[in-house]
Order: structure tokens, then sequence, then C-alpha cells
């Protein structure tokens, strides 16, 4: 894990105030990266996945679309974003950020990856899918518990413990 602990909220800050089309309720803007770390978190319980990449992975996927239809390479300017923030804003060994990278360039465009983290990520966001009219198809999700999940219609079940807090990977 890195030596440096991220500083989450200063980081969605600084992303979340950079000139941009999204307003906050947009279909692509910082609401839906909220929803995308918070089925990150709740799946890497799971999956193994490295937090740190799928909380960064929910900021940087779609923060630099320039629309919200179809926006070809919006993955990849992401990542050139978390790129130019690295050794700034936060820091991660090289392995892991190969892994954000990779999960950002690719996330339209390839169904599944093996590798637990960014199948994670990628699960994540599309688990999301019920904010544009469409329910997660299981076919597409990445690790079993992504398919798990989207086999159940919503995440809403493993969000709260029976008590009614939240599950330990949703507290910050």
């Amino acid at each position: 894990m890195s030596t440096h602990p991220i500083d989450f909220e200063l980081l969605w800050d600084h992303v979340s105030s950079l000139p941009s089309h999204r307003s906050h309720h947009s279909l692509h803007g910082p609401d839906h990266w909220r929803r995308v770390e918070r089925n990150g978190r709740v799946l890497a319980t799971r999956t193994g996945a490295v937090m740190d990449v799928v909380r960064l992975f929910a900021l940087f996927h779609d923060s630099c679309r320039i629309n919200e239809h179809h926006d070809p390479g919006h993955g990849a300017r992401g990542a050139r974003l978390a790129e130019s923030l690295r050794g700034k804003l936060f820091e991660m060994p090289d392995d892991y950020f190969a892994l954000l990278l990779e999960a950002c360039k690719g996330h339209t465009d390839i169904d599944h990856h093996a590798d637990p983290t960014i199948g994670t990520c990628w699960d994540a966001d599309r688990l999301d899918l019920g904010r544009v009219g469409l329910d997660p198809d299981p076919a597409y999700m990445s690790t079993d518990f992504g398919r798990e999940i989207a086999s159940h219609g919503t995440i809403e079940p493993w969000l709260d413990d029976s008590d009614g807090t939240e599950h330990e990977c949703m507290q910050r």
C-alpha cells in the first residue's frame, strides 16, 4: 500500500472544482462518482481489490467527459488527469497506478477483466446504470460479487447491516 495516505476529500474537492460541463447531479458527474465509489467499496470487501485504486477510479473515470452522450476517449482523458495529479495531490505505487490507468482507459470499451481490482472498478460503475434507466446485466460483470449484486437487481441489501449502520467499508 502507499506509504503516504491519500487525502481523498482534498482530491475530490480539487477534481470536482475543475471547469467542466458537469453539474454535480449530471449523469456522469460527481454524484455518479460517489455512487461508483460506494459500490466499489462494497464490492472490494469480497473481491480483494486494491481499495485506493477503486476509490481513485471512481473519481477519475468520468471526470474528463466533454458531454453526457457518446464521448470516445473520456476514460483516457481521466487517466491523464490522474497522471497530472500524481505526485502533487496523491502518491501511489507504480503497480497500483498502472491498474488505475488501465481501469480508466478501458471502462467503456472492454466488457470484462480478470484482474480483481480492474473488474471491481468496472462492476462498480456498471452497478450505477440505474441512473440512466438500465438494469445492470450480470453478463457484463467481471466479478462473482458484481454478478450476484446485478442478479439481485440492487446493491441496497449490501449497504446496511441489520442494525441500520453502515458497513465498515463505507465509513470514512
